[in-house]
C-alpha cells in the first residue's frame, strides 16, 4: 500500500511493483489508509514524506495501529528533512527509502521485511510436535506458510509440489501426521493470531482480510482446531498453538 502525494513517488511505486509481480494499492488519505488495512492483507506501507503535511503523518501514525506490516517512508534526504526523518523514527518506521538512490533496491527492501515474507521465513520449517518429517511433508508446509494465513485450496498446494489433490491428501496424513486441512487451518489461525495483537485490529478484522467468510468462521475455526476463542487468539504465541493443536485435534474428515 502506498500513500503518496507526489507523482515521483506513485511513479517509484509502479515501477518497483509492476502488477505481475505483486498488488500495489494507492491511498489518497488516511481514512482510506485505515479502510484498506481492514479489508485486506497489508503487507508493507510506503509513505511519501518529503513533503509531508498533517495528512502524511496522520497516514504514518497508522504505522502504531498495524505494526504487522512494516512502514518505509520515501524521502529525497535533504538538508531540511531531519525532522521528519526522526518523526518515522519515533514511529517505528522500517526503514527510510532514499529517491534517487534506493530506486533500484526498492522492490527487494520492501519484500523482504513484508507480513507474509516475515511469516514464511519465521515458519519455514514446521514444528518438531507436528512430526511432518517427510520430504512431501516439509515441501507442502512451506507452500502452505507462503499464503501468509490466506485460504489456499489443496488443488494448489497439489500442483505446487507436483503431486495429485487426492495423493497428497492421503500421503501427507500418513501414519501420526496430522490431516493437511487442519494443517492449512492452524497455519491460519498463526496468522489471525499475529494479525489479531495489532491495536488497530478486531477479531471481524482480523477475518475479513485473512478470508474467512466471517468472524464466526474464524470462531468455530479456532473453537475446532485449537480450542479456544478467537478473542483469545491476541494472547497466545505459535507454540501455544501447536500445543493446542497436537493435543487431539489433528485430524478432520476429508
Amino acid at each position: 500500500m502506498v500513500y503518496a502525494p507526489r507523482d515521483r513517488v506513485r511513479t517509484l511505486a509502479r515501477s518497483a511493483f509492476p502488477r505481475r509481480r505483486a498488488r500495489l494499492v494507492m491511498v489518497r488519505d488516511a481514512a482510506a489508509c485505515a479502510a484498506a488495512f481492514r479489508t485486506m492483507l497489508v503487507d508493507a506501507a510506503v509513505v511519501d514524506v518529503g513533503a509531508a503535511t498533517d495528512e502524511t503523518w496522520r497516514v504514518a501514525g497508522l504505522a502504531r495501529e498495524f505494526p504487522s506490516a512494516p512502514f518505509f517512508g520515501v524521502t529525497p534526504l535533504r538538508a531540511g528533512d531531519g525532522p521528519a526523518l526522526a518523526r518515522c523514527a519515533g514511529l517505528d518506521f522500517a526503514e527510510l527509502l532514499v529517491e534517487g538512490v534506493d530506486d533500484g533496491v526498492v522492490r527487494d527492501l520492501v519484500t523482504r521485511r513484508a507480513f507474509s515474507a516475515r511469516f514464511a521465513a519465521v515458519l519455514g520449517e514446521p514444528p518438531t510436535a507436528l512430526g511432518l518429517t517427510t520430504e512431501l511433508q516439509r515441501l507442502t508446509w512451506k507452500h502452505v506458510v507462503a499464503s501468509a494465513g490466506r485460504a489456499v485450496r489443496t488443488e494448489s498446494i497439489a500442483l505446487g509440489v507436483g503431486v495429485s489433490r487426492e495423493h497428497l491428501s492421503r500421503t501427507f496424513a500418513a501414519g501420526t501426521a496430522p490431516n493437511l486441512k487442519r494443517v492449512i487451518d492452524l497455519v491460519r489461525l498463526m496468522a489471525a493470531a499475529e494479525l489479531a495483537k495489532n491495536p488497530g485490529y478486531d477479531v471481524r478484522d482480523v477475518a475479513r482480510v485473512l478470508g474467512f467468510a466471517s468472524s464466526s468462521h474464524l470462531g468455530s475455526t479456532a473453537q475446532r482446531v485449537v480450542g479456544t476463542k478467537p478473542a483469545s487468539l491476541a494472547r497466545l504465541r505459535t507454540a501455544d498453538l501447536v500445543e493446542r493443536f497436537v493435543h487431539g485435534r489433528g485430524r478432520s474428515r476429508g
